[in-house]
């Protein structure tokens, strides 16, 4: 059972980071503009964590086996339309379409577990095996993505899905068991709408200030958002059965665990993107070998997502989750001090550091939210998690990406307007001098982006340390 419900949140991790350094490739192609080739890397993540809280709620008050697969069969539909794209707007609907299968598919697994699993070291055992495989599946997209390019094309970063889904369903309708609550009442979609469009334009608002600057369709669309989650916290406390309890948040371990997750996967979901594209465009990788130099990103998290039971039993919740957060705080700093330009040797002890330092923080964060609810409610434990998880690599690569295209551009001054865009438009002018300065700028803007998210993911550690109560045990809450 923990293999099939590992096999299909493989395969939605993979898609949040497969497309990275398949993008060249799908540049060429359908010649997207700047602002399309970030949508079509980061749609999914934001659809994916604006959905993760209503689909939560349906599992618990419908069936998360259910659920389940009909999210899994929607998201093998959705791989067809996006491997047939003939033009930026068919993709980007194809992964949007991705991320609505993903987002019934994800919190369904964790809550699948937490049902499960009933012994709390078997479940954290299991979590520790269910984060691994997420941590992998973002850090080995690259990998197979760049082979399948080779190979192929960037549609079978797509194609790829399809087998795979196949198998699962038909495995999953006769492994998994049915779990679901005949105490919920209805489903509060009025509380769904307010939590979507919250979440979505609240990440859309950021998305838009990151790039744009302070103007006024950004701070209009994030001050939106903001009222909207204000709103849907105000209808989920006056509610006996909320879509969310938001009530949790007041336990300092949840909230802490949860800001771990989301500003873990911000940086790191934009480190996995940017890097790739500096192993192609600045070094000359070619796809597969600019993913297998993700693989110790991939080796080093499975490593940190099994180790952290253990540490969680010896040296307890709060040292181990901001062990893991300094590990990944360590890497950007030596990113950020590492003598330009930039070598891969540095890359690699970077990788490593994040790597473990994910699987560790977010291993621990997860079992810190599952143990946090009732079986019955295991799939709003599994919507915080992912929503963290997912919104964090969304709004990583639309923030910290877009902050690297500022001080890519700013380095670029006295360049033509397109090799200011992207240095992927610089590539396709055909002039060395401006590619050379484009490597150079992109080089740059790395390391300036790297001191940003050694201040993000810093300070949250120092914050975990605050939250988070000595002595907190993760097996403590049934």
């Amino acid at each position: 059972m923990l293999a099939v419900l590992c096999s299909s949140l493989l395969l939605v991790a993979m898609d949040a980071t497969i497309l990275n350094v398949a993008l060249p490739s799908l540049i060429a192609d359908l010649q997207p503009d700047a602002l399309q080739q970030l949508w079509i890397i980061d749609v999914y993540g934001l659809v994916l964590g604006g959905l993760l809280v209503t689909t939560g709620g349906v599992g618990d008050r419908y069936g998360r086996k259910r659920l389940f697969l009909a999210g899994f069969v929607l998201f093998g539909i959705a791989s067809v339309l996006a491997a047939t794209a003939d033009s930026s707007a068919q993709l980007i609907a194809g992964r949007v379409l991705l991320a609505i299968g993903g987002a019934m598919v994800m919190p369904s697994t964790l809550s699948l577990i937490r049902n499960i699993f009933h012994d709390p070291h078997e479940r954290t055992l299991a979590i520790g095996v269910w984060a691994a495989v997420a941590g992998a599946g973002a850090a080995i997209g690259p990998l197979v993505g760049g082979i399948l390019v080779e190979e192929y094309d960037w549609s079978a970063a797509f194609w790829v899905n399809v087998p795979v889904v196949v198998v699962t369903v038909v495995a999953g309708v006769f492994l998994l068991p049915e779990f679901k609550d005949a105490g919920h009442g209805r489903l509060d979609w009025a509380g769904a709408a307010l939590s979507v469009a919250g979440i979505i334009a609240l990440a859309w608002g950021i998305k838009n200030l990151a790039k744009n600057g302070p103007e006024a369709g950004g701070l209009l669309t994030l001050a939106a958002g903001l009222v909207l989650l204000a709103l849907f916290t105000r209808r989920q406390l006056g509610l006996a059965d909320p879509l969310l309890d938001v009530r949790l948040f007041r336990r300092p371990a949840f909230t802490a665990a949860a800001l771990a997750t989301l500003m873990a996967m911000l940086a790191i979901g934009a480190a996995l993107f940017l890097l790739s594209l500096w192993m192609q465009y600045v070094h000359g990788y070619s796809p597969s070998e600019a993913g297998l130099r993700t693989l110790p990103v991939a080796l080093a998290g499975l490593a940190g997502s099994l180790s952290a039971p253990w540490l969680m039993r010896h040296a307890g919740v709060r040292a181990t989750m901001t062990s893991g957060l300094a590990a990944i705080t360590a890497g950007f700093l030596i990113l950020a001090l590492s003598p330009e330009p930039t070598t891969y040797p540095y890359v690699a002890v970077i990788f490593v550091a994040m790597g473990l330092g994910e699987g560790i923080a977010i291993t621990t964060a997860a079992a810190v939210l599952v143990s946090a609810v009732p079986a019955e409610r295991a799939g709003q434990a599994g919507a915080v998690s992912e929503t963290s998880y997912e919104l964090g690599v969304g709004l990583g690569v639309a923030f910290l990406g877009s902050v690297h295209a500022a001080a890519y551009a700013s380095h670029m001054t006295g360049h033509p307007a397109k090799a200011r865009d992207s240095i992927g438009e610089a590539a396709e002018l055909g002039d060395p001098a401006v590619l050379e300065a484009a490597r150079a700028a992109f080089d740059s803007a790395l390391t300036t982006t790297s001191w940003v998210s050694v201040g993000i993911v810093g300070t949250v550690t120092i914050l975990v340390a605050a939250l988070v109560p000595r002595g907190f045990k993760a097996t403590s809450a049934h």
